[in-house]
Parts: C-alpha cells; structure tokens; sequence
C-alpha cells in the first residue's frame, strides 16, 4: 500500500521575480486579486501588512506591489510595462541644471581661494540638499564627463577644467560681449520636456494626522492622489529674447520614444523646418544663441575623416579644385583636407540663418547657466507642478501654454540680466 506524501513544514521559500525584470500586466492583476482575497478574510488588514505578505508570497518587491495597489486603487485598472529597460550612467542620470550646480561649487573654491580636491567636492555636493548624493566613483566619472581634470600645482593636487573647455568658454564670451556692444537683438533657443505625472515635490501636510485611516475618520482629504509614474511626455522648444517669448513660436510634441534624453525626440530636419518658420518673426540683424545639441550641428557637407576609403577622399580633394597626388596615403591627404576644411565645415542653419541676415552663436558644451532661457522653462515647469492634477497629457499642455504666458518681457529682462552677471563670473 502506497505511503501518503508527508507535508513539508519548511516550504521553500517563492522564487523572487528577477531583479530589473518588469512585471507584466497579468502579473500585476495577481496581485490585484491576491489582496481582494487577503481582504476578504480578513477585513482590518492594512495596507501595509498585506504589501508584505503579498511580496513574501507571491515574490515580487514590496515597491511594486505597492506601485500596484495604489495605481489599482487611483484608476481602477493596471497597465502593462513598456518593456524596454534603460539601464543609464552617473552622465545619463544627472541632468544639466544639476551639473551647472556642481560646476559653480568647484569655481566657488577656486573663488575662495582653496584648491578644489575631489574629497572636498564630494562633500559640498553631498551636503546640498538640492543636488543628488554621490558616491566617490560616480562624482570622478561625472566630472570627467564635465570636462574637468586632476592635475598638478606646486605641492598640491587640484581638479580644473580642460584647456579647451575654458578657451571656449572665453570665445563665446568675448562673441556675445561684441554683439551687445554693436546693439544686435539677442535670441536665445532651447529645448525641454514635461511630463504628464509632474507635480510638486513638496506640500504643505498636516502633522496632526497620522495615517490615511484617521483622515477617513475624521473625514478629512488627504489630497490629490500621487501619479503612479512619469507618464508620457511633452518635448517643447521656444526662443525668447528681452521682449519675452516669440509669438507663436511654441513648438510642442508628444514624446515617441522610451528614453529619458529628450535630445533623443528632434532631429535636424524638424528643428531647421521649425527654426524656418520663426526666423520671419525675428528683428534684423538678430543674432540666435543655440547650445550644441547635434540636430543644431548638421553640416552641410561631410568632410573626409580615418573612416573613409581613400578613393573617396581623392575624390572629394578633387571636387574641391585640389590636385592630388594618386600615390599619397591617406594620413597625407588628410593633411590637406584639414587645411582646406574650414571652408567646407559649415552647419545647416548657419547657412540658413545667414541668408536672412542673421547669425548663429554657439553656446559652450555643459553652460547652460548662460543661457536664459533655462530660467524661464523653471518658472513654465513650476507652474505645470503646481497645476497637475489630472496627469493627463492634454491637460498638462494647456498648462504648459499657461507658464509660457507667464513669463513676460520684465521676467526675461531679469534673468538675462542673471546671466549677463554669471558671464562676469566665468570671466573674472
């Protein structure tokens, strides 16, 4: 006679969901039900024991359970995950508002007359609440990235920036300072994102109350309800000038691509057709400041580099006029291609804008503190934050259309005057 199967009394325990793996919709409405029944038989469950029980058994972190939950409770459905994970680096995560901050932080010591070391940046940085928390590792690869370098002066050791940041940085300076001086009308364009589950970070909150179930209680609100992620997105792009926005300048799309760098969304063909219908809108003589994303760097032609066959660099020197010795190698025809080079290295829009009587200025890569446009998407971005309620892509355009509004011709005089005052501070 068969003997009976004898329970285990030590179950394995559930197999977790792999780490950095998305859970899926069916998923999630397991742990929809798997609560239902939880709550069913035992009605005073709260919320936070059933997070922990669910994510013990059915293996799944105790974050998205509770993502899960709450996305059920606020819209009453789940959603299924975009399935392609972007894993980014400290360069990718950072964004530029951050990094300008941690660039004046190391100019502040060399203002203060300390040699900035990468012990004393780590811990200013840290220290800022408004600035994310780094490890060594991270912030030397960030700053790396930023253009700084370790370098040697007399006894000590210090981190400055690279020759060629600081030359450029001192040419676009001495460019702009020229143009003020001549009187030409100022422009200033960039790019930014929103998304539809922005709001404000921070709230005023009751510390009365101690729980979502004494607010019931006491039939009190206990606010809008949180987005349960970013949502989609809106990638904006604007130019401004002392006299405010440009009218009907505001170009604004829904984003298409799952990414978090919203220089991702544009390329040359739809800024140049966008900047082609502004450019009327401009006075004479304007000068247009843009930074160096590179669907504003387009060239016009393509000139030879190392990756190019040999054949085709001849070719190219001779359709330039140049005569080529067939028996060169490519190291030598090279030499010429950067002697005449400057002739033929030209942009798209630079072409396009010079047609008009106008001129392209480039900004320096990572300074977008000189331009003053990144106030104004602050205050349009506050306004968005403080509005959102809805989390919806359609409501959050029309809010983003109210910040624009906002900003008027003395804000913009103000924050170029913001500007004007951090060129000085570069400069000295």
């Amino acid at each position: 006679m068969d003997q009976p199967e004898q329970q285990d009394d030590h179950p394995s325990p559930r197999k977790a969901n792999p780490k950095g793996k998305f859970v899926s919709s069916s998923q999630k409405q397991i742990i929809i039900n798997a609560y239902k029944t939880k709550l069913l038989a035992n009605p005073k469950l709260s919320i936070r024991q059933a997070r922990s029980l669910l994510s013990k058994e059915l293996g799944i972190g105790i974050t998205t359970v509770s993502n899960t939950l709450t996305e059920y409770r606020n819209f009453k459905t789940v959603s299924s995950p975009n399935r392609t994970k972007i894993f980014k680096n400290v360069t990718d995560k950072v964004d530029d508002f951050d990094k300008e901050a941690i660039r004046r932080q190391i100019h502040q010591f060399w203002v203060n007359r300390e040699l900035p070391n990468l012990n004393k940046i780590l811990s200013v940085v840290n220290e800022d609440d408004t600035l994310p928390d780094f490890s060594l590792t991270s912030l030397w690869r960030l700053l790396k990235s930023m253009g700084f370098k370790f370098t040697k002066r007399g006894r000590n050791s210090a981190l400055i920036e690279n020759d060629e940041i600081r030359a450029w940085r001192r040419e676009y300076i001495r460019d702009i300072r020229k143009y003020r001086e001549e009187g030409r009308p100022i422009y200033y364009i960039d790019e930014t994102w929103v998304n539809a589950g922005d709001v404000a970070i921070r709230v005023w909150r009751d510390t009365t109350v101690e729980s979502c179930q004494a607010a019931f209680s006491q039939n009190l609100s206990t606010g809008a309800a949180n987005p349960t992620g970013k949502g989609k997105r809106l990638i904006v792009c604007h130019i401004g000038s002392e006299d405010g926005f440009v009218p009907d300048s505001l170009l604004c799309f829904e984003s298409k691509k799952n990414t978090d760098d919203y220089h991702d969304e544009m390329n040359g063909d739809s800024f140049r057709d966008w900047l082609e219908g502004v450019l009327p809108r401009l006075k004479e003589n304007a000068v247009i400041i843009v930074d160096n994303a590179p669907y504003h760097s387009v060239k016009l032609e393509k000139c030879p580099t190392t990756n190019w066959r040999k054949a085709d660099i001849v070719e190219w020197l001779e359709s330039k006029g140049e005569v080529v010795d067939k028996s060169m190698i490519i190291p030598e025809l090279l030499k010429i291609v950067r002697r005449i080079k400057p002739m033929y290295n030209k942009y798209v829009i630079d072409e396009m804008v010079s047609q008009q009587n106008k001129t392209v200025l480039r900004l320096r890569p990572y300074h977008c503190e000189l331009n003053p446009i990144e106030l104004a998407w602050s205050v349009v971005k506050r306004h968005v934050k403080s509005n959102n309620k809805t989390f919806k892509l359609p409501d959050v355009k029309n809010l983003l259309v109210e910040g624009v509004a906002k900003v008027d011709a003395a804000m913009w005089k103000n924050f170029i005057s913001h500007t004007i005052k951090e060129e000085n501070k570069f400069w000295d």
